[in-house]
């Protein structure tokens, strides 16, 4: 199964998940309606005196009120729980009691762990997620929280970055990074509004017991009858406590198999059973285990890295299999004793199982060999060799330009300094540009990091813009605005826009606009091939032109072989004036929208346009990155040593 399909997958579950809520919605319904009609029947009987002569629990006036007021309540309270999470990963990670790691700490654990974060993320082509760092929990777990990539958070306890070994670590990040990958977590905030939900039955059940108990107590000392309401509120306690129940087995059987495959991805990512198996193990050996202290923990039991509250009844509503059974599926040599499982202090250093390898200059001076098939392939993974990669890159960059990127205010300046071109021509009229958008005093300090950050090689300068994303989130809407402002400056100085600066300008708006305007994830609203050829064609016609003569036998080729790897007849070639980068632009937010199948088919043939000399440049690498990041579908480094 690959990236696309594991995308399907998380879709129809979460259809299924709608099926298993009505479900149980109907189920509370009915029981509701029971309790009231036999309350009431119950009062008309002792009205009466006597027994009523043909009793009947039906009423359908009574039924279609329990059956609108519970809908209400219930659906009500979902829908405001998922607005309320509608912020994305950071307002779970603080629902839980998480603490954002600022990018320039000091402390050693948490630099670990956000350098082991950083590594997955450039090796997986994922914009690098804030790490939360729940500070109160000794035991180990972690989780991933968002709705897309774009605002994924990732979460650990103090217990995990504290007792884990830097492989342990990875293993568990490797577990989280699938969850973000397999599109497992917009299912799982959606089960968080539909546990909320049936539990505001049980909420209000308990209002009306606790608020009408008294005034019954008073009723029945001074003879003046009993009131039902507490019984009724009891009893609505009760149901509502029992749609929990099956809410939790609902949040269990979508649970288990989703942690099943992110231990074995975890494996394949980074071919080192012995990291997450060894994590697992000291899950067992510790007396904390993965049990979470904070009451929060229940609501997101189904995200976490292990079992994160005790006392499932009869395991049935473990939201993870058991720990033994995990274990043994990455070490069938494990026997069950967690007695033999070493404590000792984490040692911080990195196991190299592969040589690191970072950029190469043979992606500096030309073309690379490319093979489409497996560009595609690779979307939504990671691999070792990307994994060593990372690696390498993260420590090739000078301590400066590393500096540079863990601050708001700085990350700015790198930006800029990215943005300046390398050919001395344009530089001073740049420059110039920045000074009068964001003052002479930016443009100085961009000048004087000019010499260290146009050092960086060419394939490690989106990358390095990624690495900045974290303190970027963390400007005001103000400064972001002024951010904005000063790159269109930049780029519009030189009164060009190279390939380039699309790419870093489209990463920078993607990964940072969602922090401070539209939240909404986006929907999937086109299915048919019919519905989105028009874009397709723009964007194909768009990139067969990248460095050629518009009509050349070059450009035509490239075409006809994107057209051929698509297999769609409706998709023809568009004029110079309808394929610029604006109206690429407008085609990806449409192609945004399609469903995974589709974005499979049309970034199959972008590659196969790109490659179809067999052959790729740097800026024809970052453009394909950024098109296949602008659909949501993160595409790893591509390396020259892989060809």
């Amino acid at each position: 199964m690959d990236f696309f399909e594991h995308q399907e997958t998380a879709r129809r579950k979460t259809g299924l998940l709608i099926v298993y809520f009505l479900l149980a919605v109907v189920a509370i319904i009915g029981a509701i309606y029971l309790v009231l009609a036999f309350f009431f029947l119950a009062s008309a009987e002792n009205e009466a005196g006597m027994a009523v002569a043909e009793p009947t629990l039906w009423d359908p006036g009574l039924f279609g009120l329990v059956a609108l007021g519970t809908t209400a309540l219930v659906g009500g309270g979902s829908l405001y729980k998922i607005a309320s999470l509608a912020g994305g990963g950071h307002t779970v990670a603080e629902l839980l009691g998480g603490r954002l790691i600022h990018p320039d700490t000091r402390d050693p654990d948490e630099r670990r762990v956000l350098n082991v974060v950083e590594e997955m993320a450039i090796a997986s082509g994922t914009p690098v997620p804030p790490v939360y760092l729940m500070d109160q929990e000794p035991a180990i777990n972690a989780f991933a929280a968002g709705y897309t990539p774009n605002d994924a958070v990732i979460g650990v306890t103090r217990g995990c970055i504290q007792t884990l070994s830097r492989d342990e670590l990875q293993g568990v990040m490797a577990h989280e990074f699938s969850h973000i990958l397999n599109g497992d977590m917009r299912l799982n905030i959606r089960l968080m509004g539909v546990l909320f939900g049936i539990l505001l039955i049980g909420i209000t059940g308990w209002i009306i017991f606790r608020s009408t108990m008294y005034s019954n107590m008073r009723a029945r000392s001074d003879n003046k009858g009993g009131n039902p309401l507490p019984l009724i509120g009891l009893a609505l306690y009760i149901i509502g406590y029992v749609g929990v129940f099956f809410g939790r087995l609902i949040q269990s059987a979508v649970s288990r198999q989703r942690e099943y495959l992110a231990d074995a991805s975890a494996v394949q990512f980074t071919r080192n059973p012995e990291g997450i198996a060894g994590a697992l193990k000291k899950i067992g050996a510790i007396s904390a285990g993965s049990r979470l202290k904070n009451p929060e923990a229940g609501e997101a039991a189904h995200m976490f890295f292990g079992e994160g509250i005790g006392g499932a009844w009869l395991s049935l509503m473990a939201t993870h299999p058991p720990l033994a059974d995990r274990i043994r599926r990455i070490d069938p040599n494990f026997d069950g004793d967690f007695s033999k499982v070493s404590l000792a202090p984490p040692s911080h250093a990195r196991i190299d199982r592969e040589k690191p390898k970072g950029p190469s200059r043979k992606a500096e001076t030309g073309r690379m060999k490319f093979d489409p098939v497996e560009a595609i392939t690779k979307i939504g993974t990671i691999d070792p060799q990307r994994l060593a990669y990372a690696a390498a890159l993260l420590e090739s960059f000078p301590e400066p330009i590393t500096r540079l990127t863990h601050d708001p205010y700085s990350a700015r300046v790198l930006v800029y300094g990215l943005l300046i071109d390398r050919d001395s021509e344009h530089l001073d009229s740049q420059l110039q540009a920045l000074a009068g958008s964001a003052g002479s005093k930016i443009a100085d300090q961009t000048r004087s990091i000019l010499p260290e950050v146009q050092g960086v090689e060419l394939t490690a300068r989106l990358p390095l813009v990624e690495l900045a994303l974290p303190a970027l989130r963390q400007l005001s809407p103000d400064q972001y605005r002024a951010f904005q402002r000063d790159v269109r400056a930049l780029i519009e100085a030189d009164r060009r826009i190279s390939l380039y600066e699309f790419a870093l300008l489209r990463l920078l708006m993607r990964h940072l606009g969602p922090q401070f305007g539209n939240k909404t994830a986006p929907s999937v609203r086109y299915r048919s091939a019919a519905a989105i050829s028009e874009p397709t064609g723009t964007l194909l016609t768009a990139i067969a032109r990248v460095g050629q003569p518009h009509d050349s036998a070059e450009a035509r080729r490239s075409f006809e072989s994107g057209v051929q790897a698509l297999g769609w007849d409706s998709v023809q070639v568009k004029p110079a004036s309808e394929s610029g980068l604006e109206a690429v632009s407008k085609a990806l937010d449409v192609l945004l929208e399609a469903s995974a199948p589709l974005k499979r088919d049309v970034l199959r043939a972008c590659a196969s346009a790109v490659g179809s000399d067999g052959q790729i440049t740097v800026e024809e690498g970052e453009l394909l990155r950024a098109i296949a990041d602008s659909l949501d579908s993160p595409m790893p480094p591509i390396l020259a040593e892989a060809s």
